[in-house]
């Protein structure tokens, strides 16, 4: 199977989204006034903001008081006494974007709803739909890929069908908001289209039904009588450590003598799950990784019963990020047979919290640090393999087929 391959397919879009990826353990959201405020804090100071975010506890109440009222009061001269209409959303998103540009950390960052979606569908690993991607022309609406075994499969969908109607509306003209309004819903509800084929238009009523999105892939190696397992993580995704563990204990049961996890290009995600996965392989005494907050340190423990003893192989390269990373250095620091091998990892020592907003957009915001079980901060170093073993950029990596990195793995496994 053409792992990265399909990783490519799957999600070249959606790492946009995804370079920095965060743990998204805190959610909240905005109300009429604090929207208010943050719209004001950014027209009227910019860069001061981020220095009042950074350092407004050290403020008393009552100077917190007296700001929120100036800013309340400044905002509501604006939309009262502006000689031309404001757009609330545009000026939203630019409030937001400016405020937390204010911080200078790439790893913090807004996105507006559309962004919010596509992002929520990969961490989460499922949505609610017919099973399409879209591309959006000025008056196309494409089909670009269609999930297995999803509704839109079933009822004999094609990629290159132009969508034509939603509903009985045409979509021809529509945005993409206004397209994915279209097409969300709850599960079992039914969407009818219209789309053309060539020449030739066809109707089709579909039902609505969860799509799970694939973040793990095994295969197994027969190589010098040996069994050697594979598996592939695309992303750190909330459903990945149940995936991940399904294709182990399929593998496992071929009593592999060995096992390569590949992490190349994984950007990162559910800190959860890689603990989880993790606690697979190490017991409850390992510490995976550490956390800093505000200066305090917190180890984070294995949940596991027991290790594993046959060997492992970590594949590394730069675009693998955060929990990536903390998978490998985990295997360096505490697996007795294990070796990582590619290039230096992205670098990305921090954990970022998720705060939606009433509009559907959302933005995350650096809230602490990681650290390696040994107390290392990777945070632009990158986690060094074992064994560097390069791969020219502009060749876009196979596994299995002119893999130099898979090959020395499996090369190290067989021996």
């Amino acid at each position: 199977m053409n792992f990265k391959g399909k990783r490519k397919k799957l999600f070249t879009k959606a790492r946009k989204y995804f370079d920095n990826i965060f743990d998204c353990n805190k959610e909240s959201s905005f109300n009429t006034i604090e929207v208010a405020v943050v719209i004001v804090i950014s027209i009227l100071f910019g860069i001061i903001t981020g220095c009042i975010l950074t350092y407004g506890k050290g403020f008393n109440s009552n100077t917190n008081d007296n700001y929120t009222n100036e800013l309340l009061n400044t905002y509501n001269t604006i939309l009262e006494n502006y000689y031309d209409d404001v757009n609330n959303e545009d000026l939203l998103n630019a409030a937001i974007n400016g405020m937390v540009g204010s911080l200078g950390d790439i790893n913090s960052y807004y996105m507006d709803s559309i962004d919010t979606v596509n992002f929520n569908q990969l961490i989460n690993g499922s949505f609610v739909g017919i099973g399409t991607k879209v591309s959006f022309g000025d008056t196309e609406k494409t089909i670009v890929e269609i999930f297995d075994n999803s509704p839109a499969e079933k009822v004999g969908l094609q990629v290159g069908d132009v969508i034509l109607e939603i509903n009985d509306k045409n979509v021809s003209n529509a945005s993409i908001e206004e397209v994915m309004s279209l097409l969300d819903g709850k599960d079992g509800t039914k969407v009818k289209m219209k789309i053309k084929r060539g020449t030739e238009e066809k109707s089709f009523l579909l039902t609505r039904d969860v799509i799970i999105i694939p973040s793990v892939f095994s295969k197994i190696n027969k190589v010098n009588n040996k069994n050697i397992g594979f598996i592939d993580i695309d992303v750190f995704a909330s459903n990945t450590f149940d995936q991940f563990k399904s294709h182990l204990g399929d593998l496992e049961k071929q009593n592999i003598s060995g096992l390569i996890i590949d992490v190349r290009d994984n950007s990162g995600g559910h800190l959860s799950q890689v603990n989880k996965i993790l606690s697979l392989f190490f017991n409850n005494k390992t510490v995976l990784y550490q956390i800093e907050t505000k200066g305090n340190i917190e180890k984070i423990y294995s949940d596991g019963k027991k290790g594993k003893n046959y060997a492992v192989v970590v594949l590394l390269n730069d675009n693998s990020a955060s929990a990536s990373e903390i998978l490998a250095s985990c295997f360096q620091s505490n697996y007795k047979n294990a070796t990582v091998i590619g290039n230096k990892s992205y670098g990305k020592g921090t954990i970022q919290s998720a705060i939606k907003l009433s509009t559907g957009a959302s933005l995350k915001f650096t809230t602490q640090k990681w650290l390696t079980a040994d107390g290392l901060w990777v945070d632009g170093v990158g986690v060094s393999p074992d064994e560097e073993v390069n791969i020219e950029n502009d060749y876009y990596v196979v596994a299995g087929e002119y893999d130099l990195q898979y090959d020395r793995a499996i090369k190290i496994l067989s021996e």
